[in-house]
């Protein structure tokens, strides 16, 4: 019994190290989504630094999710939700949430570090560079730290 533990639980982190290799380029992302037979793509971006004006202002960030949503053609579905809160100081500031037909994008704005944390989901396939490049411009801020994680 604990050797079977022991191998499922090998299994799982080699799996983790699969998907954390990430290819250089997006015509190699697109061939590993295809062969892996991947369900979708999920990209993280942690920013710092980020311009307070922009991360504190409702309108800014739903003009961040169209222009976003545009420029790596996901189609949304609904309005995009942003709401202000957090009674901790830590943590306050915006969130926001748009689904898209494949579908999500969310993101977090910290107003006591002026950093923001953004997930885009997909089943379609984008690139997660123009993603980080657009996200770091929009708001202003430094690349803090990505992640690009294939779902099966």
């Amino acid at each position: 019994m604990v050797k079977q533990g022991f191998f499922a639980a090998g299994l799982l982190v080699l799996s983790v190290l699969i998907y954390a290799a990430m290819p250089k380029s997006y015509e190699e992302l697109c061939r590993q989504f295809e062969q892996k037979n991947a369900w979708g793509l999920h990209t993280t971006v942690d920013l710092r630094d980020c311009d307070p004006a922009l991360i504190r202002s409702k309108e800014a960030i739903t003009q961040y999710v169209h222009e976003l949503c545009e420029l790596i053609k996901m189609k949304r579905f609904g309005d995009t939700m942003v709401v202000n809160f957090g009674e901790e100081e830590r943590v306050a500031g915006y969130s926001m949430v748009q689904l898209i037909e494949t579908s999500c994008i969310s993101g977090h704005f910290a107003n006591a570090t002026n950093a923001a944390y953004i997930d885009i989901f997909s089943c379609k396939l984008y690139d997660p560079e123009v993603v980080r490049e657009f996200t770091a411009n929009f708001f202003k801020g430094a690349i803090n730290g990505s992640k690009v994680l294939m779902r099966k």
